[in-house]
């Protein structure tokens, strides 16, 4: 181990390869990097596509790579993945001597790691049915619901991107969260994305399956509208087949883009929809910002406390009302204009160094010899 005081030297960190928290592990790994702080970086949940190797090809040399294709706790029968998922783990940590243990999923949360344990909690199935079907997730998540309990439980730090997603694992999983919970605001260099000549199209990016980022609103009201939109992301779920389907009607649906092409889109539309039901962070919608575009989005908490009066926010169901924000702003280039303004001053606020920084201050907080001797005997109470 090698730790400066009460920074870590070395932090091995989990990811996964379906998700946005690909993304954020790859920023938060580079910038720890440029810190002097080494990170191995373990992935699972699919192994990685070309797109994905190159951007770890290209990663600092501080950041060593330990590929896996486990499949994740959210998934159709994990259980047997996430056991052996959770051996390799520490095997790695046993191998590694990691100051800090970063966990971008729940379940490792329990595990007896030689170092102390971040669980990051970025997304939640109870969080995400609740929000999608507008009551609790139904018996058959049970075990899910125990091991993301046992996960939380058995860190020695938990945090969340947002407020929000605070509020949603306190209400979900435990009220204790409310309060020992931190948040750390993912960020990005806009040194990635920038605007670029506008053309007079709406884009939105993610999975067009996952009912939580509501794509079909989107598709839904496209027919109506004098722009174009197009998606970007996936049309079906990891393991389906990849074909069209009526959820993509009205809409041009782009693919899984690489990052360069991506950001292309991203410096080229106007406008950026994003009509989610349930978003803890919405990584793309940042993208958008720092590409100069208009945003549009779902009138949901978490991005309500984001993005505030820099995005025009709809009722995630009222198609109504997203075509007609959506309407107002192809007409109206002047509010255009300030709107995309209002996003990007807003999104340059949400920095690599800032989010670094702060991931930087919550190891600290684990590494302290105080807060080590504070769960040291909050173990022997409960033991008594």
């Amino acid at each position: 181990m090698t730790t400066h005081g009460e920074r870590p030297g070395h932090v091995l960190m989990t990811a996964d390869t379906v998700g946005g928290v690909w993304n954020h592990a790859l920023e938060l790994s580079r910038g720890l990097a440029a810190h002097g702080v080494r990170v191995s970086l373990a992935t699972m949940g699919a192994p990685l596509s070309p797109a994905q190797r190159a951007e770890a090809a290209a990663l600092p040399s501080d950041v060593c790579l330990h590929e896996g294709a486990w499949r994740l706790e959210w998934m159709d029968d994990p259980w047997d993945d996430v056991a052996r998922a959770g051996e390799w783990l520490l095997r790695l940590a046993e191998a590694a001597r990691p100051d800090v243990v970063h966990l971008n999923q729940f379940a490792f949360g329990a595990l007896d790691f030689p170092a102390p344990t971040l669980v990051v909690a970025h997304s939640c199935v109870l969080s995400w049915w609740r929000a999608v079907h507008g009551e609790a997730a139904p018996p058959a998540w049970d075990a899910y619901r125990r091991a993301v309990q046992r996960g939380l439980a058995g860190a020695d730090g938990v945090a969340a991107p947002t407020r929000a997603m605070r509020a949603c694992l306190a209400a979900e999983h435990g009220a204790w969260l409310a309060q020992a919970a931190l948040v750390l605001p993912n960020g990005r260099s806009a040194a990635c994305f920038a605007p670029g000549e506008k053309a007079p199209m709406i884009l939105s990016a993610g999975r067009l399956w996952d009912a939580a980022k509501n794509l079909g609103a989107l598709a839904a009201v496209a027919p109506r509208l004098s722009w174009p939109v197009a998606v970007a992301g996936a049309i079906a779920p990891p393991g389906a087949s990849d074909e069209a389907s009526d959820a993509a009607a009205g809409v041009a649906t782009l693919g899984q883009l690489p990052p360069e092409a991506l950001a292309a889109q991203f410096a080229r539309a106007a406008i950026y929809a994003l009509p989610a039901r349930y978003e803890p962070f919405g990584q793309s919608v940042l993208e958008a910002a720092l590409s100069g575009c208009a945003l549009v989005l779902g009138d949901v908490p978490s991005l309500r406390e984001l993005w505030g009066d820099a995005a025009c926010f709809v009722p995630p169901d009222d198609h109504d009302a997203l075509h007609d924000a959506l309407q107002r702003l192809i007409d109206d280039a002047p509010w255009r204009a300030d709107m995309a303004a209002r996003a990007l001053a807003r999104g340059r606020s949400f920095t690599t160094q800032r989010m670094v920084e702060a991931y930087l201050a919550a190891y600290g907080r684990l590494l302290a010899p105080a807060r080590r001797a504070d769960n040291n005997s909050k173990e022997n109470a409960c033991a008594s």
